[in-house]
């Protein structure tokens, strides 16, 4: 019996996310054994600087390509938000999973929606997307850096009173504090990461056997939808440090897809939308992409790159 090896972050979410993807893994092939091995990236190893002025693709993913790479682990269980747009040769995503809601909160402790923080209130993100999207809805917003897990996250906004705190839904929701959002953001206000809500899963390309059992618990809306995402992103050549936003909704047999850039101050917000044939999703996501670059994306992005790095 062939024994399947896991490589998973460390963090509560990702063990989470790991484990249902085992779980389902199981119920599909119960005849091999699976194991999980938990591995330290580097970014969680580097929790007290901006995620941005890491500056490094592949932050919470490269330990775990290696693994594969090293035949240490079979499969990686990623969040689909933190994986680059180009992968190591000998990788690929086999599947994705069922997405959770991919959209941003509002966490108040205070019990603030967006509308309602006061002038100048206390608001913590680690997203620089996040950061120009609040910044283009409510300008007087004073927005500080706040990195950890969700549950860092939480303790932090109390014990150095902020006002709110924005995280991604998926993450609250799954790990059992959808009780605490005060406000989902609606995507007019603010347009998700690439890939935000979903799990992915890597693997070796030449490992056909695995490639069929991971196809079991793919998802084949969300699938077309982040390959449409991912596509508008690489095209951009922007990593998930990056003020871009994208998000693709499956109707039947069509795609609708939207894509952002903004300046870090939210004062420049490019926003543009196309719907087409989803399985073509790809080619859409590149041409979105160049919608934006014809109103001036790439000028927005080299200044971002200058001033964050």
């Amino acid at each position: 019996m062939r024994e399947i090896v896991i490589g998973t972050r460390d963090s509560a979410l990702a063990l989470w996310q790991t484990q249902w993807v085992e779980n389902e893994l199981k119920r599909f092939w119960p005849e091999y054994r699976f194991r999980i091995v938990d591995i330290k990236t580097k970014g969680d190893k580097i929790l007290d600087v901006a995620l941005a002025k890491i500056g490094d693709k592949g932050l919470f993913t490269k330990e775990l390509e290696i693994a594969m790479l090293d035949g240490q682990a079979d499969l990686a269980v990623h969040s689909m938000k933190d994986v680059p747009t180009k992968l190591p040769d000998g990788l690929m995503i086999g599947a994705v999973c069922r997405r959770e809601d991919p959209g941003d909160v509002v966490i108040s402790h205070k019990g603030y929606r967006l509308a309602d923080l006061p002038r100048g209130a206390k608001v913590g993100t680690s997203s620089l997307r996040r950061r120009a999207q609040l910044l283009k809805y409510r300008p007087d917003l004073s927005l500080h850096d706040l990195r950890g897990n969700v549950h860092t996250r939480l303790a932090k906004m109390e014990r150095e009173d902020f006002d709110a705190i924005i995280l991604a839904a998926a993450g609250v929701k799954r790990m059992g504090w959808a009780d605490k959002i005060t406000e989902y953001i609606p995507y007019e206000v603010c347009l998700p990461a690439v890939g935000q809500g979903s799990i992915g899963i890597e693997c070796r390309r030449d490992d056909e056997e695995l490639l069929k059992m991971i196809g079991m618990v793919n998802d084949a809306d969300a699938y077309d939808a982040i390959m449409g995402e991912r596509a508008f992103l690489r095209k951009l050549e922007g990593g998930c440090q990056i003020p871009i936003g994208s998000l693709g909704q499956i109707r039947g047999s069509q795609i609708e897809l939207h894509g952002l850039v903004a300046s870090l101050d939210g004062r420049v917000v490019l926003r543009s939308s196309l719907t087409g044939d989803r399985k073509q999703a790809g080619q859409l996501g590149a041409e979105l992409a160049e919608i934006l670059i014809r109103q001036g994306a790439e000028q927005i992005l080299e200044e971002v790159r200058k001033t964050v790095h």
